[in-house]
């Protein structure tokens, strides 16, 4: 009899833990500057580029605004929002931040819009390793994880109270 697939896995992590991850890639991000300044990937970005930025001292910061996610859907990739300093020397001494890098896809595109840029997630999945130059955890390809900007914290009932 063949295995049934169960649901995919699930990591939640917390705001703690996001400051903890960011601040680890501080110290190797700080023997590889000076820096320009940060280019924050949103919305993911925002957070970490923040921490990054205030460990770092670095007080220039733009964003790329690129949408590929709705939701848990991956879709086609829009550019909203280009950095133009960042952009017009190729991204050459500027540090790319994200949250997480997935497919890679959203990644290879900042890559073909700023090649000379240095890309560096708090996450990364299998497929889109090629696409970072740092990242400080690895995470199953199959694992969809939740950032503390997308949840909210609220009651849950005991096992022993809930209907089964």
């Amino acid at each position: 009899m063949a295995e049934q697939a169960g649901p995919p896995a699930e990591l939640i992590v917390s705001w703690a833990e996001v400051h903890r991850d960011t601040r680890h890639m501080v110290r190797r991000l700080i023997e590889l500057g000076p820096w320009k300044g940060i280019v924050a990937l949103t919305r993911g970005g925002l957070v970490p580029a923040a921490i990054i930025a205030r460990e770092l001292e670095i007080r220039v910061i733009d964003t790329l605004c690129i949408a590929s996610y709705d939701e848990k859907e991956s879709g086609a990739l829009s550019i909203l929002k280009e950095p133009a300093d960042a952009m017009s020397s190729g991204g050459e001494g500027w540090l790319v931040i994200d949250d997480l890098v997935d497919s890679g896809r959203t990644a290879r595109e900042t890559r073909r819009l700023m090649p000379k840029a240095y890309i560096a997630t708090v996450y990364a999945k299998p497929d889109g390793l090629d696409a970072t130059n740092l990242y400080v955890h690895f995470v199953e390809q199959e694992t969809w994880v939740h950032f503390p900007w997308d949840t909210e914290t609220r009651y849950a009932q005991p096992a022993a109270k809930v209907d089964g």
